[in-house]
């Protein structure tokens, strides 16, 4: 589709690494490296800083990124359209996902999915680590999040309600805490990128910092954290909602609550036409999620909590 430099600069991107990208292209490092530096030296700037096992783009690198990943896109709707395929539900579909909502919530709304659209090829990738959609083979990224980068185009599956808890155990130790204040004498939980924690309360938005009594990577890591007695966790109703009905966890605080803003959205690339299948998915995901994590509302008000719209 492009200028076979241009390829093998976006390869390596995709690839993390100029000995992954070469091993993908079946050449040797040696000459991906030289194909790197004939399309620097034709545009007169250098786009990576590399070595065999990791690369950092420059400014020019992630302009030629930027502007390549959404020429790719516009080509291969104008392809899809000519060859009458932008109706098809049919082909591949690069998913991402962060792993909790991805197991406890995606998963089950893809079966239905697959089953009416038998010929989509489906992947699926559960992690927490942020990932640069511009700079990957993802077509789709699900993100739990307040704001979507203004270079990614978001569509609004689901509201995430997030509340401030901790186990009994815990606050049987430690004490409550009666105004927000009291949090700095609190063990707090968050996974890396969470705090400070954006709140919602009597006197409108706030904003509360501080660090994690333990760090990690892993959002699901901290609700077993907080469930086992190591201290405060802001934590969304999809992902608590059964523990507080039980009493496992107990809302702390509940004047305040995570920002209205946040909501589940199905993020990709800007593109002039969504194809078939992207907007399949979204469409699917918007309907059987919005179910999904009303369920979860209704058991948490069931329980006896208030949780933020």
């Amino acid at each position: 589709m492009f200028d076979p430099d241009y390829d093998s600069f976006l390869q390596v991107l995709s690839a993390g690494s100029l000995s992954a990208a070469a091993r993908a292209l079946r050449l040797s490092p040696a000459s991906l490296s030289k194909r790197l530096t004939r399309l620097e030296d034709r545009l007169g700037v250098r786009l990576l800083h590399r070595t065999t096992r990791r690369i950092a783009l420059t400014e020019a690198g992630r302009d030629l990124r930027d502007t390549l990943t959404q020429t790719r896109g516009m080509l291969q709707a104008v392809e899809d359209r000519i060859a009458g395929r932008g109706t098809s539900i049919a082909g591949r579909l690069r998913m991402t996902a962060p792993t909790s909502f991805g197991r406890m919530h995606l998963a089950p709304c893809l079966p239905a999915f697959l089953l009416q659209h038998p010929q989509i090829d489906l992947t699926l990738d559960l992690t927490d680590q942020f990932v640069d959609l511009l700079a990957s083979n993802y077509d789709l990224a699900i993100r739990v999040t307040a704001n979507v980068p203004v270079s990614l185009v978001g569509h609004r599956l689901a509201t995430s309600g997030r509340v401030l808890c901790a186990s009994p155990a815990y606050l049987a130790s430690n004490g409550l805490p009666a105004t927000l204040a009291d949090l700095r004498g609190h063990r707090l939980l968050a996974a890396d990128g969470q705090l400070p924690w954006h709140l919602a309360g009597p006197g409108g938005s706030t904003v509360h910092d501080g660090i994690s009594h333990v760090r990690t990577n892993s959002s699901e890591l901290v609700r077993e954290l907080a469930l086992d007695g190591c201290g405060i966790a802001l934590r969304s109703l999809w992902d608590v909602a059964p523990a507080l009905k039980s009493g496992a966890l107990v809302r702390v605080l509940p004047m305040f609550a995570g920002s209205h803003d946040a909501a589940i959205f199905a993020v990709h690339p800007p593109t002039p036409l969504l194809n078939a299948r992207l907007r399949a998915m979204i469409d699917h995901l918007a309907l059987a999620l919005d179910q999904r994590i009303g369920r979860c509302r209704t058991t948490y008000h069931r329980s006896g909590g208030r949780a933020g719209k």
